[in-house]
């Protein structure tokens, strides 16, 4: 089993998972657990798909085995068990392309360069690829004060915030933030929210500004954002609030993206599987919520067992000599 470059550059690897998602970290962690070499690819910047980019600070209640699970324990949890395999990550990767070379074996290539050739992959990508929908103003200080994600709330300690949104996301950064800022101001376009009612008390309480009727419409500073002007969207007056951070939380657009010209069979945008998790292109499998097939609930528990069925499989195509059932994990030494 490998995982190495060769002369061309082109990485191979046993089992090449695309979406770092939940089922995609636990798959992961299910090829190691197979002895397979294994390479994760995902858009996103960083692990834990739409969990990371969405609510990471919401109490998850539906996971075998916990009554209660933040959403950031949850990833952080899945990536150490991965992790005692040690599989390669290519973050802020798009998987573009989709070819079978002379012997058979899925390649895929990103839209940064890089070129995986598998002896499977398994196709984990939720519900697409997520593209945060961009804040109409100030978009020249992305990275430099503007930002969607927020991986590291201590980066952002001590300085004034401004977070626009109306949805959970919005409210759940606010929440975050709003013990370890110097201040955090939350804007949004009506007085109406989509956040639980629960969470946009919680931020009252703690002293968040929630401006509504509003629009950020301008962002100034030097180096790094300063000032954001903020526009009431009836009367058009405006006000300028101290802004070291402007975190976007407008949602997010999900896209299949390249995945719905690689030829696989889809229905309703959805990657229609078989009880072995394959698809109907060679060595491809699929897992998590982008799959359908009759009877099919989106839920992270079913994308576990989804994500180690498709890995099982996949092993029985790497090694027909493999056995489908590997084991219980009790009677492993680790």
């Amino acid at each position: 089993m490998s995982q190495l470059t060769d002369d061309t550059g082109v990485l191979t690897t046993d089992v090449l998972i695309i979406g770092a998602g939940p089922a995609g970290l636990y798959g992961a962690y299910y090829a190691g657990f197979r002895g397979l070499t294994v390479t994760v690819m995902d858009v996103l910047p960083q692990l834990g798909g739409q969990i990371s980019a969405m609510y990471p600070e919401k109490p998850i209640f539906d996971i075998a085995g916990f009554l209660s699970v933040r959403g950031r324990d949850l990833v952080d949890g899945l990536v150490a068990q991965a992790e005692s395999y040690s599989p390669r990550y290519l973050l802020g990767h798009r998987a573009a392309e989709l070819t079978h070379d002379a012997d058979g074996l899925p390649v895929v290539r990103s839209d940064q360069g890089a070129t995986v050739r598998a002896e499977a992959v398994v196709i984990t990508g939720g519900v697409g690829t997520f593209t945060p929908r961009p804040l109409p103003a100030g978009e020249e200080f992305l990275g430099r004060g503007l930002e969607y994600f927020v991986p590291d709330p201590l980066v952002h300690a001590d300085r004034d915030v401004v977070v626009v949104g109306g949805g959970d996301s919005a409210f759940d950064w606010a929440a975050l933030l709003a013990p370890i800022s110097r201040s955090v101001t939350l804007v949004h376009r009506t007085a109406r929210f989509r956040a639980h009612a629960a969470s946009v008390e919680k931020v009252r309480s703690l002293g968040v500004e929630i401006v509504t009727d509003c629009e950020v419409s301008r962002l100034t500073g030097a180096d790094r954002v300063e000032l954001a002007e903020i526009q009431h969207r009836t009367t058009k007056e405006t006000r300028l609030v101290p802004a070291g951070t402007v975190v976007a939380a407008l949602g997010f657009i999900a896209d299949l993206g390249p995945l719905q010209h690689w030829g696989l069979n889809l229905q309703a945008r959805k990657i229609t599987v078989d009880t072995h998790m394959a698809t109907n292109l060679p060595r491809v499998f699929a897992a998590g919520d982008i799959t359908d097939y009759p009877g099919k609930v989106r839920l992270i528990s079913v994308g576990f067992g989804e994500a180690a069925t498709a890995v099982n499989n996949a092993a029985t195509v790497i090694d027909p000599e493999a056995a489908l059932f590997p084991g219980h994990s009790t009677e492993k030494e680790h």
